[in-house]
């Protein structure tokens, strides 16, 4: 995210749909610099993306032609975990799709002046969040982790394992992590804190992420994380 420049891509197949949305953003953005680019496709929007990856938030709809917002979203986070995303829909039929790309929220069509400005400001609370990192010193080593690659935290005996796009052990409390850690992550018993952006979906005794790796869920907490999840759709 350039601190200056805020840089949204609005994708959908209705002209008119486009328009309002695009009217919306302009209006919420008149205090900040802001580049606006839309797209009448999934596929116009990812040739584009091709060549410039950097857009920092993205207004999709779901239901496009050959290739809906859904799949193109996937096809996104392969390589870009920082972009925000949101779903513009006339169904509500789609939220449990935003457990395998992260959504950030899903709108309902017609959009609502108010709901689209309150998500475009929690859009710039997390790509602000997202700068933070954290520094983790080893005897062997000294690594520089962003808090947004971050998956979950597993501790053992006197040690935390920071389990990101590498995995960095420490002799640190879980509690002094959780103190540290943002609204994206939840406490889960006693031995673990898992980002609630990486989860793919629920159990009643597990916790899957979106790169496999699987977390037992204490017993009586499932009503708890599902409720956490929901608050930040």
């Amino acid at each position: 995210m350039n601190s200056d420049l805020i840089k949204i891509g609005i994708c959908d197949d209705s002209k008119t749909d486009t328009d309002y949305i695009a009217s919306l953003v302009k209006k919420w953005a008149q205090y900040q610099e802001t580049e606006i680019e839309t797209f009448a496709s999934a596929e116009a929007f990812l040739f584009d993306y091709e060549d410039k990856k950097d857009y920092d938030i993205l207004l999709l709809d779901i239901e496009m032609g050959d290739m809906d917002g859904v799949t193109m979203a996937k096809k996104i986070r392969q390589n870009n975990e920082a972009v925000q995303i949101v779903f513009i829909t006339g169904y509500s039929d789609y939220i449990a799709d935003g457990y395998d790309v992260q959504a950030l929220h899903y709108l309902i069509k017609p959009v609502k002046e108010s709901q689209l400005f309150s998500v475009l400001d929690r859009a710039i609370m997390n790509l602000k969040k997202n700068e933070k990192e954290f520094l983790l010193k080893t005897p062997e080593e000294t690594v520089v982790m962003p808090i947004r690659e971050i998956r979950f935290l597993e501790v053992r005996s006197n040690y935390v394992t920071v389990h990101g796009k590498t995995d960095v052990t420490i002799k640190r409390t879980l509690g002094e992590f959780e103190k540290e850690l943002d609204d994206r992550f939840y406490r889960l018993g006693r031995s673990y804190i898992i980002n609630l952006s990486h989860i793919r979906k629920i159990t009643k005794t597990d916790v899957y992420l979106l790169d496999g790796s699987v977390i037992p869920l204490p017993r009586g907490q499932y009503d708890a994380l599902n409720q956490a999840i929901i608050a930040r759709m």
